[in-house]
């Protein structure tokens, strides 16, 4: 049995922030931390007090981390950045909020006296004196202290206060992973109820001294135990009256949810497993159905996480394409009029939106990366609605004309009409980058389509099913949010959003297969109209290619990608490199381009494609790959060894026993994570147990339609005896959860399934 935790973060906006800036505004963005350990920042929102970001993160933690911290900072140029505030929502507080926390918060001041991180070592002991008890106190190191120098560390010494008596250690310079090894006597009086303090802080020699936190120890129960040893958390000081400043420096609109999972081994989900396999397997010739009847009983706000999860799930049993095949039969089953299909948000809409994410994200940075950095590069000004048309001056100095109406239309159309051409080049040439199963998914929607609408008056139909999820739901979207799927590290500025938009907007017109509800919608598109109809001609061949892809040649494909690990990171990395020793040496930095798979770190001189480059993402991802290492360290030096000793904790010993934990710590989920199918099986037992009701109900239902004579032959009807086996199988995992042990250790982690693509 293991513990799982996770956060959902959506980071929605800020209000009434105030103004750092000289200009009166503020360059705002948000810093998430969890115990203190920086995981997410956003992107800049530039010139506003109130920033819009909409970012979403689903974070992967251990169940026992403290508090999730938001920072709004304000970004500088040519200093250090300014913080606005910050927001604490504490684990206590988000587990009294079962379906999330959601809503405004007030942001307050930033006290460096609660900033605090790290832990502390000490030996506690009570021992019998002359005359009366000595409590012994012995501080001997700590570990991931707060960096409150410059130099990106600290000078910490510790103050050990009691019954008005203080005693300091010494002071450790350059470190965060100090050792001091000392120890301190105090008089103990029988029955004494005063706390022991014992408090870390940062020396400096001209300012006042820097506060790292404390641990306030209960000398009562230490009488009782006699004798106590471990790591001890610091904690902040709230002995200190708060300002009381709530409302002036703003506010963030936040929706965090607290998610914990226990996750049984394997074998308690091999029974929920096998019968969903086999009603996928058997699809719509079997007599179970339960898919159709799960996605009847689920609201519509839980409907994306549940086809997440069934997808996933699917993809670690080989059966994906199957499963969303089942889903299109049923999609088409109950829909009679083609302008309505897969235009709503059914579990087979929201099922293939995850698979193209899933299976296709690095096909889309192959075919979009290029054509959306020109547009970041060029930031050109396009508009082609006249009603927002902007007159600007052009020509060289001291012969200023304004730019007329016409003029701005005409560049804007040529513009846009340049990037749409080589967006639908690209697509064009990108039939055998595409990876197999995606080509698959797309064959038999393709298949199922033109059965169900045959006929030369619905001879797009099926061009317009396969375009309505490739470009209306997946290459529409990252274009108009690049930095939401990894294709920049920040948002577009309002001139290359507005671009974005209108080149999104002409790609959807391509995907309706330029039809004339399309073109109504916005007169002003019509300059694009003659490279729309190229580009419905150009799209029509792509899918006609991508879809001719036979049984054999999808296994060969397979295999020829099941032998390449794919890549879980890539990008550039600065290599620091110190030359010659002494005070003459000199340090440069090596810029290089890494890949991390599940198998190896490499690296090359030159780039083999664009991606995202974060300190945070490269962490999460050598997390990922190293969880089921059992060469795992317990203990690692975070620094370096230079001269004679460890710059992090000064140890003389090179081969030492490291000064700081290893740990998994914190994990940003991507499309790309190797897949847990526990996870996702529990995941699905959770659903499923929640409108478990419902089930029970369904029979009921049948029998009195039955009886009334009113029992529609629909595909989504399931008999009893499937979901009997349905319910009984839940049965048996609410009474293996259950059962057992809720303080018994986490078991190893259960080896994570590569996704089969």
């Amino acid at each position: 049995m293991a513990k799982r935790s996770s956060l959902y973060i959506r980071i929605v906006e800020g209000k009434n922030l105030p103004a750092k800036d000289i200009t009166g505004s503020s360059d705002p963005y948000c810093i998430v931390k969890v115990d203190n350990e920086p995981i997410i920042r956003t992107a800049t929102v530039w010139k506003t007090l109130c920033p819009f970001w909409g970012e979403e993160y689903q974070v992967h933690l251990l169940p026992t981390f403290h508090a999730v911290a938001f920072y709004v900072m304000d970004e500088d140029a040519l200093s250090r950045d300014d913080v606005i505030g910050k927001v604490c929502l504490t684990r206590d507080t988000l587990a009294s909020h079962p379906k999330g926390f959601s809503g405004w918060a007030h942001l307050t001041e930033v006290d460096p006296d609660e900033e605090v991180q790290g832990e502390i070592h000490l030996r506690l002991e009570v021992r019998p004196g002359a005359r009366a008890c000595r409590l012994r106190c012995s501080v001997l190191e700590a570990r991931d202290l707060a960096p409150k120098d410059r130099n990106g560390a600290s000078d910490p010494f510790v103050r050990v206060r009691y019954k008005g008596r203080t005693q300091e250690t010494s002071i450790v310079k350059k470190s965060c992973y100090p050792r001091w090894n000392e120890t301190f006597e105090f008089e103990l009086e029988e029955g004494a109820t005063e706390a022991l303090c014992v408090e870390a802080w940062d020396w400096d020699l001209v300012s006042r001294n820097d506060f790292l936190g404390k641990v306030v120890i209960d000398v009562q129960r230490l009488q009782v135990a006699q004798q106590e040893e471990g790591w001890f958390r610091l904690q902040p000081d709230q002995s200190k009256s708060r300002r009381h400043d709530e409302g002036n420096l703003g506010s963030l609109q936040l929706e965090v949810r607290l998610r914990d999972e226990t996750v049984l081994p394997s074998s308690y989900y091999q029974p929920l497993v096998h019968l969903l396999c086999h009603e996928v397997k058997l699809g719509m010739q079997g007599p179970g159905q339960l898919i159709p009847l799960i996605e009847e009983t689920t609201s519509t706000e839980c409907r994306q996480d549940l086809a997440t999860n069934l997808l996933k799930l699917f993809l670690g049993q080989g059966l994906a394409k199957d499963f969303l095949d089942l889903l299109f039969q049923l999609e088409l089953s109950r829909t009679s009029e083609t302008s309505t299909l897969f235009r709503s948000n059914s579990l087979a809409s929201k099922s293939m939106e995850s698979f193209l994410k899933v299976a296709g994200m690095q096909y889309l940075h192959g075919v979009l990366g290029p054509i959306i950095n020109k547009v970041f590069e060029e930031k050109k000004y396009v508009e082609l609605d006249p009603s927002k048309v902007e007159v600007k001056d052009v020509g060289c100095s001291g012969l200023h004309r304004p730019q007329t109406e016409a003029e701005v239309l005409e560049q804007s159309a040529q513009t846009l009409r340049a990037h749409l051409g080589a967006l639908l080049s690209a697509l064009s040439r990108s039939v055998r980058a595409c990876p197999a199963v995606v080509r698959a998914t797309f064959r038999q929607l393709f298949r199922r389509v033109r059965e169900r609408f045959p006929g030369a008056q619905h001879e797009n139909v099926p061009f317009i099913a396969v375009t309505s999820f490739l470009c209306l739901r997946f290459f529409s979207p990252a274009i108009m949010s690049p930095k939401l799927f990894h294709l920049r590290e920040r948002h577009a500025d309002s001139r290359t959003s507005r671009t974005l938009l209108l080149l999104a907007k002409a790609v959807q017109n391509v995907g309706n297969m330029d039809t004339p509800a399309s073109r109504a919608k916005e007169a002003w598109m019509e300059p694009l109209q003659p490279t729309v109809r190229q580009g419905v001609a150009q799209l029509k061949d792509f899918i006609t290619k991508l879809v001719d892809i036979e049984e054999k040649d999808e296994l060969d494909l397979q295999r020829t990608l099941s032998l390449q690990a794919p890549p879980v990171k890539e990008g550039p990395l600065f290599i620091h490199r110190t030359k010659g020793k002494g005070p003459l040496m000199s340090s440069s930095f090596k810029k290089l381009y890494f890949s991390l798979t599940t198998e190896a770190l490499s690296f090359a001189k030159t780039p083999s494609s664009k991606c995202v480059n974060e300190l945070n993402q490269w962490l999460s991802a050598l997390r990922k790959v190293s969880i089921n290492n059992t060469g795992l360290l317990g203990s690692y030096h975070p620094g370096v060894f230079r001269g004679d000793k460890w710059s992090c904790c000064h140890q003389k010993e090179k081969t030492g026993q490291g000064c700081d934990k290893t740990r998994s710590r914190v994990t940003l989920q991507e499309w790309n994570d190797p897949l847990d199918h526990d996870l996702e099986a529990q995941l699905i037992y959770r659903h499923l147990l929640g409108m478990e009701a419902l089930l029970r109900e369904r029979p009921r239902e049948l029998s009195r339609g039955a009886e009334a004579g009113m029992v529609p032959a629909s595909p989504g009807k399931a008999p009893e005896d499937s979901l009997a086996r349905l319910l009984r199988v839940l049965q048996d995992l609410r009474e293996a959860h259950s059962s057992s042990p809720a303080g018994s250790p986490p078991s190893e982690p259960s080896c994570l399934l590569e996704l089969q693509t």
